[in-house]
């Protein structure tokens, strides 16, 4: 059996804009990946990990170099040669869980069952991520989302009057639980305070407020609130070095280059008693298969990536009353 290998690079806009402290997006480039034993296609989806320097045009090149080292491999055996052939970015993904959905379709089997889940997932409350703007823009998408239907929504955050947009947030989602991302921009800040403030405001959570190599400057903090792991955070090695400065980790599939190694950063995490965020980058439906069955055992969910899309792939997950349910 020969596999045969092919990606492609897809536009997908955004609906309206995406911004974070480090830049706006109205479109996100997507690697797509199909490989076909003849018979069966399996098929993959990743984004660039663009703080890396990752770009698709990129990717699409790591994919295309080692195709052919992978396609006199049966499934499991070229899984388990990509690991050691590229390192972890958005191209190992997509090929990673093109292969393991090639398997699902080879075997009969769900992809659940493959990975050892024990029941069939479940519909899940999902976060909704709210732009980084001006805090009377922010307030207005709140409160949209609040009338939505989500009771989750994760914040944006640049280091600039932080505190006011919360608070606006806060007052045009009143009921809803509120999670912070800072995107490594609080370089300058006193955390604690900045923490007790924001949890006067119904804060939950702060997800890598530092930049990644500065993590040990979390030693001995007492955060009011819990801190997690995500710039800093993107394969299970990681989190050695992370356990008690973090209390979570953020996992996002492209950060870890595929589901094969994202089962073993969740055990990791597990063992390390961490609490797990399961994450995603701007992307379709197809790119949070995986993630949607890791998230079933995950304390905080934020897999909105499809929902701030214009469109979806066809078929894709539900997102109704603030859960994603797939279809």
């Amino acid at each position: 059996m020969t596999l045969l290998i092919k990606a492609t690079v897809e536009r997908w806009p955004v609906n309206g804009h995406f911004t974070i402290a480090r830049g706006a997006k109205t479109f996100v480039d997507l690697l797509m990946v199909a490989v076909s034993d003849g018979t069966h296609i399996g098929q993959g989806e990743g984004t660039a990990i663009y703080y890396l320097g990752e770009t698709a045009e990129k990717c699409l090149r790591q994919v295309e170099g080692i195709a052919d080292a992978l396609a006199a491999h049966p499934v499991p055996m070229a899984r388990a040669l990509l690991q050691t052939q590229l390192p972890p970015g958005a191209a190992r993904n997509a090929l990673d869980c093109a292969l393991w959905d090639l398997e699902t379709k080879q075997t009969g089997q769900p992809l659940w069952v493959l990975i050892g889940m024990k029941s069939p997932p479940t519909p899940l409350e999902t976060a909704f991520t709210i732009s980084l703007g001006t805090p009377d823009a922010m307030h207005a998408d709140a409160r949209a989302a609040a009338e939505g239907g989500y009771g989750i929504l994760k914040l944006k955050l640049n280091g600039d009057a932080d505190r006011d947009r919360v608070a606006a947030v806060r007052a045009g989602a009143p009921k809803a639980r509120i999670i912070v991302d800072a995107n490594e921009s609080w370089r300058a800040m006193d955390i604690v305070a900045e923490a007790e403030v924001l949890k006067t405001l119904g804060v939950a959570m702060i997800e890598q407020p530092l930049p990644a190599g500065q993590d040990a400057a979390l030693a001995n903090l007492s955060s009011p609130l819990p801190i997690f792991a995500d710039e800093s955070c993107h394969v299970a090695a990681d989190v050695p070095r992370l356990a008690g400065l973090y209390q979570g980790v953020n996992i996002k599939l492209d950060k870890a280059g595929g589901l094969t190694e994202v089962l073993a950063l969740s055990k990791a995490a597990e063992n390390a008693k961490m609490d797990i965020m399961v994450g995603c980058m701007l992307s379709t439906s197809l790119a949070i298969q995986a993630a949607f069955l890791v998230a079933q055992s995950a304390s905080w969910v934020d897999l909105d990536g499809p929902a701030l899309l214009q469109k979806d792939r066809p078929g894709g997950f539900v997102f109704a009353d603030g859960r994603l349910s797939p279809t």
